[in-house]
């Protein structure tokens, strides 16, 4: 039929000879594309990632191409995700092992404008694998980690939440809920209310703007306002002279940022006259226009007003240039030392390195760290805790196998990591032995606990009365919630150590983020 058609003079033919050529036109062009394709494989994103922006964005169990930083620990929750659906489809011995999946939603590439930096996303990831390996080394529900990609700047977060809500419908392997977003800013407060649109619950391991809430969102870090409570206790006992400065970050962006702001503003402005005494900068971090990382004229102020107390509310990424600065200007006629005050998970590397330590000495000045975790907790001298152990144990494993770079606990992005992914893990393996006759073999199939159950045992009260046996004990304290429509989800009873930065004197009273809790109830 066709040789025919072809054998006719292009004159002759009708719209159904030309619609066969267009066909057969089509037919092959999609032949060749489907073979090319083939030949290349999956490409850099795998199967189930697509790229966007130059990231691989999406939901996988498998390997991708990320930050070359974090390719040894990819391909190692990559192998775990390959033996616990191993352990399913055929163990070596026994029953088959039922699995849920917990996704680790954040960024696994960073440039110079990212909040996450190299750094801080390899020290996460290593801490929810760690996590990972030691939830499935115990009995009961066997945990894929589930890798999900939003890019670098946060925003790509709408494919991610789609694939994961389809998960979270699987009866076989249900995904029970998320954890590692990483960032305050109003790309993540968005993908947040998504979440909890599809009643996924998701863990903040280091989210801290006090504003950064919704129903399904639970945070294992303190907040800006419970960091606040702790600085607040600290001066109280070491007021100086209280001449403060406050030194903010002026991008609308960031959530974090604006949230510290009015939060300082809010325990500190009367008592060290901030309204009147303030500079700001743009931060590196996002995308918004201007020069970052311009301290001249807050440094001149300092000077010129011989203040003893800083207040900085931006990220550890630009406290660098900041000291810097001041370490240019020396002692500018200040008779006392400067103290800065900061808040955040832990003291970032590039603060403790050997150049800003310099500079802190030349300028005589003092970081006050008001943190998730104190790197004393894990120092030789001391007997780390029962739950801190077992991480360290954990951690100290991955780190013989990859490269975390210097000081890889003390941001303390492993621990938190660590701990966020614990918390779920606690809640669906009580809610698994609950479902099951309290966890003893029987002949039928196990109920497996979906993102429902395991958002209902997350919001049970921690704390009754004097007592907090609900509580989950972590490697950075212990976590309580007091349940619906209290405490937005923050946790209760979480130490919130003060360190010092160079010479760490404080020996004050432990803050704790009490709140409504009961200061008997919660463990010392």
């Amino acid at each position: 039929m066709l040789v025919h058609l072809f054998r006719r003079h292009p004159r002759e033919w009708g719209p159904v000879e030309w619609l066969a050529v267009l066909g057969l036109g089509a037919l092959i062009a999609i032949v060749i594309t489907a073979i090319v394709s083939f030949a290349r494989g999956p490409g850099r994103c795998g199967d189930d990632l697509r790229e966007i922006n130059g990231d691989c964005v999406g939901v996988t169990a498998d390997a991708f191409e990320a930050d070359p930083d974090i390719a040894s620990l990819i391909e190692a929750v990559a192998k775990e995700n390959a033996q616990v659906k191993q352990g399913w489809k055929s163990p070596p011995s026994g029953p088959r092992i039922p699995y849920v999946r917990i996704a680790l939603m954040m960024p696994f590439t960073s440039d110079e404008h990212s909040a996450m930096t190299t750094d801080m996303i390899r020290r996460g990831l290593a801490g929810a694998l760690a996590a990972q390996r030691q939830a499935n080394s115990f009995g009961g529900p066997h945990y894929q980690l589930m890798l999900a990609p939003n890019g670098r700047n946060l925003d790509a977060w709408e494919p991610v939440v789609a694939r994961l809500a389809d998960l979270a419908e699987d009866p076989r392997a249900p995904l029970v809920g998320v954890t590692g977003i990483p960032s305050s800013t109003t790309e993540t407060r968005k993908a947040i209310a998504a979440l909890s649109k599809h009643k996924i619950p998701a863990v903040g391991p280091v989210i801290t703007a006090a504003n950064m809430n919704s129903p399904y969102f639970f945070k294992t870090s303190p907040n800006n306002d419970q960091f606040a409570r702790a600085l607040k206790l600290y001066l109280d006992n070491k007021p100086a002279q209280r001449k403060g400065f406050l030194v903010w970050d002026n991008r609308t962006e960031d959530v974090y940022s604006q949230n510290l702001r009015s939060v300082f503003q809010k325990h500190f402005a009367d008592a060290y006259d901030l309204t009147n005494h303030s500079s700001n900068f743009t931060g590196s971090s996002g995308t918004e226009k201007g020069i970052p990382q311009r301290f001249s004229d807050a440094v001149q102020k300092i000077c010129n007003e011989k203040s003893d107390t800083v207040f900085f509310a931006g990220r550890d990424q630009d406290l660098p240039a900041f000291i810097e600065r001041l370490a240019r200007a020396g002692s500018c006629g200040r008779t006392t030392e400067l103290r800065i005050l900061k808040v955040g998970i832990g003291l970032e590397p590039t603060l403790t390195a050997d150049a800003p330590e310099r500079w802190l000495k030349e300028a005589r000045a003092t970081i006050v760290d008001a943190s998730s975790v104190d790197r004393a907790w894990w120092d030789e001298k001391n007997k780390p805790g029962t739950a801190l152990g077992r991480f360290l144990d954990r951690f100290e494993e991955i780190e013989k196998q990859h490269k975390l770079g210097a000081k890889p606990l003390d941001d303390g992005y492993a621990v938190m990591y660590h701990d966020a992914f614990g918390l779920l893990t606690d809640a669906v393996d009580r809610t698994f032995t609950e479902l099951n006759d309290g966890g003893e073999q029987t002949t039928k199939a196990p109920h497996i606990p979906d993102k429902d159950d395991v958002y209902n045992t997350l919001i049970l009260p921690s704390i009754a009365g004097n007592t907090c046996n609900s509580c989950l004990v972590g490697a950075a304290g212990t976590y309580g919630f007091e349940g619906p429509g209290k405490n937005e989800q923050w946790a209760v009873c979480k130490p919130v150590p003060v360190v010092e930065f160079p010479d760490d004197q404080s020996s004050l009273p432990l803050y704790r983020t009490y709140r409504n809790g009961s200061k008997s109830a919660c463990p010392s």
